[in-house]
């Protein structure tokens, strides 16, 4: 039985060479965006670029978000990622996507028109109510911050 749960997106090209999101593998989360450009751009070390996607989305309601992550080579081999590690595109946004990269590497990239630099993962979001208390309830963690429950697989120390 097939209980993935799909939603549609309704998407709009704005330039001619904008090429639409892929999904990679018919497991992946995300869909690739590619860069909507008119010719390479070298992201140097520690600069900050914006680079256009040519698309615009429609998500299906006000209960679903987009977030962009990087893509894990472009991060992991270059130092290419997104420098506010995820952005968000609320459900009422309809302009392009852009997307906000950043070069941690000591070495330039060049990213070239129509390559794949980002993904778009459509998730759901609640609508928060919130409710002012003085007791949130105990935990067993309670208010332990950063590093409070140990390192990965050795448990609390």
């Amino acid at each position: 039985m097939n209980n993935i749960m799909k939603k549609e997106i309704k998407i709009k090209k704005l330039r001619e060479t904008a090429v639409l999101p892929t999904r990679g593998s018919s497991g992946a989360a995300g869909l690739d965006l590619y860069a909507c450009l008119d010719g390479p751009v070298t992201v140097e070390p520690h600069g900050l670029y914006k680079i256009p996607t040519g698309v615009a989305v429609a998500l299906p309601d006000k209960n679903t978000v987009g977030l962009i992550f990087a893509r894990s080579g472009l991060g992991v081999n270059h130092g290419v990622s997104l420098p506010n590690a995820v952005g968000v595109i609320d459900s009422d946004y309809r302009g392009e996507l852009i997307v906000g990269i950043g070069n941690t590497s000591g070495k330039p990239y060049v990213l070239s028109p129509g390559e794949r630099f980002a993904q778009l993962v459509v998730m759901p979001v609640y609508e928060t109510v919130l409710k002012e208390t003085a007791d949130l309830g105990a935990t067993e963690r309670g208010a332990g911050a950063f590093g409070s429950t140990g390192k990965s697989g050795r448990g609390r120390g």
